[in-house]
């Protein structure tokens, strides 16, 4: 029988979380580019808080939100904060 450390299952989760945040900013760029609608900024901004390394990535890739000041100070905190938690929880420090 495969026995899974709880480990693993919080950083599938956390992938899947951030690779939808990064679909999430895709998909707004795309709607930005077809005048179509849009997923409002603190959508984004709040999905940051969860997905942050996919924001970051999002950002960086599709050239999105990189010139609002809130995304370019608020996702690096965001993803500084995660780090934190993830070493803090992993008994870390």
């Amino acid at each position: 029988m495969i026995q899974f450390e709880p480990s693993t299952g919080i950083l599938a989760s956390l992938l899947c979380i951030n690779a939808g945040v990064f679909l999430l900013f895709g998909y707004d760029k795309h709607q930005a580019r077809r005048d179509g609608w849009r997923v409002p900024e603190r959508t984004l901004l709040l999905s940051s808080l969860a997905g942050p390394f996919g924001a970051f990535s999002g950002m960086n890739v599709f050239h999105h939100k990189t010139r609002k000041p809130a995304f370019f100070i608020l996702v690096p905190a965001f993803i500084v904060l995660q780090v934190v938690c993830a070493v803090i929880i992993s008994g870390g420090i």
